[in-house]
């Protein structure tokens, strides 16, 4: 069997400024929203590290340093919990170990194709993750993605089939061949409406993707909405490089509205022993 470099890192592009979510968002980062008792961001983190990432890379902007001091040592508070006999296990996973994390500033707003050239530095010439923490996946999706991978190398993208209405909104796959849940990608078209659209099967917010698209990215060519946009850049690998879209076996929520951000607290909260009682008795009674 033939192997693949592995995937050991994956970015993060959360320089956003959270305009759907305002006034929420107005001092505070959107990744930083708590859904539960975790925010967004940890939720991506927890799943970038289920899937085998041992390096982190923030893609960030202004206003957003609560997103690398989450991950830090709380040392005052976790010094305070132990003279107080309280456990520190809740605080376990918002830890990271030197190295694990590291931060870039992405200046201007530009795209999500600016924002992971950004990272190119750190991600030299290894295949890589992105994970868009607005997009919360229950169920190990990048795992997911990274078992593909594994077995057919190049560029995978997670995709789902979405109602025609909504093309508009995403990348969508010109689809080939499929085998199980993954699909050859022939092509790919950024936000078409539905009467141009090649399919349903719409990207959502995982990718690994291989170092070469840098190399496109590096000449800054505007898209739709004149941002410089990751779909184009991946387009140009269809044919050089393997390319396919996996279907996965998880739940989305889109975090990114706050009719999504409600549903996705609604629906962990029910997946809690510790919580759904309360929640079944309310509703219950409404």
């Amino acid at each position: 069997m033939t192997r693949f470099r592995p995937v050991r890192k994956a970015v993060f592009p959360v320089a956003g400024l959270g305009t759907r979510l305002l006034p929420a968002t107005k001092t505070m980062p959107k990744e930083m929203l708590t859904v539960v008792d975790r925010p967004l961001i940890q939720y991506a983190v927890d799943e970038a590290r289920d899937a085998g990432i041992e390096q982190l890379i923030f893609v960030t902007g202004r206003g957003k340093s609560s997103l690398v001091d989450y991950f830090d040592l709380g040392f005052e508070l976790e010094a305070t919990m132990e003279k107080a006999g309280k456990s520190r296990a809740a605080l376990d996973s918002s830890r990271t170990t030197p190295g694990e994390l590291i931060s870039v500033r992405q200046q201007q707003p530009l795209g999500l194709g600016h924002a992971v050239w950004c990272a190119r530095h750190i991600v030299g010439d290894e295949p890589f993750a992105v994970i868009l923490p607005d997009d919360l996946m229950v169920g190990g999706a990048l795992r997911q993605m990274v078992e593909a991978y594994n077995q057919v190398g190049g560029n995978i993208v997670c995709a789902e089939e979405v109602a025609p209405e909504k093309t508009a909104s995403y990348g969508i796959v010109t689809p080939g061949e499929t085998r199980g849940n993954l699909t050859e990608v022939k092509g790919l078209v950024e936000k078409p409406s539905p009467e141009v659209a090649p399919s349903r099967l719409a990207i959502i917010g995982r990718y690994i993707l291989q170092p070469e698209v840098m190399d496109i990215l590096d000449a800054k060519e505007t898209g739709a909405g004149g941002e410089i946009q990751l779909t184009d850049a991946m387009a140009k690998l269809i044919g050089k490089q393997p390319f396919h879209a996996l279907k996965v076996d998880a739940v989305r929520h889109d975090c990114g509205d706050k009719a999504g951000f409600v549903l996705a607290n609604l629906a962990i909260a029910m997946d809690r022993e510790d919580l759904a009682p309360r929640i079944r008795e309310y509703m219950a009674g409404r």
